[in-house]
């Protein structure tokens, strides 16, 4: 048989799995618009798993998908949500909104979550405030966290901490903004809290205190584990830029 009628024997066999499978949506169209390289990515991301079902090919499928149908995951908790409207499908759909950039929508389930009477939880106030961040609402954010911190003062989250602080730094709030980065840089896990907090110093003239800090950062990363190093690339590059300029 010529090898173009193979592949074509290949390429119509991997959609009509796809279509079977219910994987149609997005494979059946990178399989039609981007034959032989759609083909491959199919075998390796799908079918290779199923065949030896290891974790490493369940994560590397994991992370092809995601790039070429990022909305897959939104998709099904949509799907959950219309079936049944629970605070916990309500809330992962609105994580996933606030993952894929759809502020609005995650605001508007996180203000649903908590106006019901279960819903009332610091990690949905959160969730609210980090939506209100992404809409550019700053001082929105700051009296959502600052209510978080009224009506749950034992709730502790560095992840809160360090969005209060760019809330502050978002509305202008300097140096309130600068106290904030102090106090979450000393226990913030990874280096953004400290990159942020150096990058604020320069801002407002002291160059000095922020050079400091950065090469403190790089100095103690540079003696941290590889996959340490790896999760904090973006920062340390952020970081390097900021040493050379």
């Amino acid at each position: 048989m010529p090898i173009y009628l193979l592949l074509m024997v290949v390429q119509i066999t991997l959609i009509v799995h796809a279509a079977k499978t219910g994987r149609f949506s997005p494979w059946g169209y990178i399989l039609i618009f981007l034959p032989g390289a759609g083909a491959l990515a199919y075998i390796v991301v799908e079918l290779v798993p199923e065949w030896f079902g290891s974790p490493q090919g369940q994560r590397t499928r994991g992370s092809v998908v995601k790039v070429l149908d990022p909305e897959r995951r939104y998709r099904e908790l949509s799907d959950q949500f219309a079936a049944v409207d629970t605070i916990g499908t309500r809330g992962a759909l609105a994580e996933e909104c606030l993952v894929l950039g759809k502020y609005w929508a995650a605001l508007e389930h996180y203000n649903e979550i908590l106006s019901r009477p279960m819903g009332d939880e610091p990690v949905y106030m959160l969730g609210r405030a980090r939506a209100e961040f992404g809409l550019g609402r700053f001082t929105e954010t700051i009296a959502t966290l600052d209510e978080l911190r009224q009506k749950w003062p034992d709730y502790q989250s560095a992840e809160g901490h360090l969005l209060y602080a760019r809330a502050l730094e978002g509305s202008e709030q300097l140096k309130e903004a600068l106290d904030e980065y102090a106090a979450v840089s000393n226990y913030y896990p990874g280096a953004e809290a400290r990159v942020r907090y150096a990058l604020l110093l320069r801002k407002a003239g002291r160059d000095r205190e922020a050079h400091a800090l950065l090469e403190e950062l790089l100095a103690q990363i540079r003696r941290a584990p590889r996959f340490v190093r790896k999760i904090q690339a973006e920062w340390i590059r952020i970081a390097e830029r900021a040493v050379r300029g």
